[in-house]
């Protein structure tokens, strides 16, 4: 999946057509739908790809999972409304080429009815979809962990990309949220939420070193939600990614921050270019980006590959 190509033109006129019939961006969960979209189910899911095309013939594969319980039910809301922004600063300065973009939501697997929610790869509008159809459940089971271990399972065993397969590069995972993972992955939830057989529990830090084969995998804590720079969080996310735990004090910059993170990843950009970049682009949240990202900036080299 991934064919076709972004167009801020055809998100703007999807825009204009909606907003006098005041039709929200999440119409599907604000309507009261609670069951998964059946095109985010990741349930008897084989293979979610991202695959080179004679339109897309060197994919980059990146995948943005928002947590969506609680605390953080806004983060999807402000993802929606900037979503111009990520494919076109990509697009635009080349920060990464052919980008293949999947969009996904985080819940609880020991209590929420809808705790993982997965879209394919695209490259145009029908991400927009995607992100419509996320249902904002809002739960959580109040303990300070979500489903993160779950989440990552899924995109370490049942995501295959071109990018590793024909070219030996990682593309990049993005976890949005602000609480810890469980310490290990369940089979009983794995067995209830994606369908595979487990013979037994996997170790947070084992699968995060799966999912690290294949992707460059941040963490993004933005400093509003319940649990923002909350330092048990930081330091069981930096134990797990080491300097991929970015701390965002501007969620509007949610955005900008993971175009240039890619920006970097690839070494297209440096730091103070990607900053102009954004400047020029009428970002008002350059210093925001800036805190962010001095950590990873700073680490070379940066091209990632397998």
């Amino acid at each position: 999946m991934g064919s076709g190509r972004w167009s801020t033109d055809v998100y703007a006129a999807a825009e204009n057509y909606h907003a006098p019939t005041g039709r929200s961006a999440f119409a599907d969960s604000d309507s009261g739908a609670r069951p998964v979209h059946p095109r985010l189910d990741p349930k008897g899911v084989f293979m979610r790809e991202s695959r080179d095309s004679d339109e897309q013939p060197a994919s980059t594969p990146i995948v943005v999972m928002v947590d969506v319980t609680g605390s953080m039910g806004t983060v999807p809301r402000v993802l929606r409304t900037k979503l111009p922004q990520l494919p076109g600063l990509l697009a635009r300065k080349g920060y990464a080429v052919d980008p293949q973009i999947m969009f996904g939501a985080i819940g609880d697997a020991t209590c929420d009815r809808v705790p993982l929610q997965v879209g394919q790869f695209e490259s145009d509008s029908r991400m927009d979809e995607n992100l419509s159809r996320i249902v904002l459940e809002g739960g959580g089971g109040g303990q300070k962990r979500e489903s993160y271990e779950l989440a990552m399972y899924f995109l370490a065993r049942h995501v295959v990309t071109d990018a590793a397969a024909q070219r030996g590069r990682k593309g990049y995972v993005f976890l949005i949220g602000d609480e810890l993972p469980y310490r290990e992955v369940k089979p009983d939830e794995v067995r209830t939420v994606i369908g595979d057989e487990l013979l037994e529990p996997i170790a947070v830090e084992q699968i995060v070193a799966e999912l690290r084969r294949k992707f460059e995998v941040f963490f993004i804590l933005p400093g509003a939600a319940g649990h923002g720079g909350d330092r048990e969080v930081l330091d069981t996310w930096r134990g797990l990614l080491g300097q991929n735990v970015l701390e965002l004090d501007d969620l509007d910059a949610v955005c900008e921050t993971i175009a240039l993170t890619v920006g970097l990843g690839e070494d297209h950009v440096d730091l103070d270019e990607g900053l102009d970049d954004l400047a020029a682009y009428g970002s008002a949240a350059t210093g925001s980006v800036a805190g962010a990202l001095l950590p990873f900036a700073d680490r070379s080299p940066r091209i990632r590959r397998l």
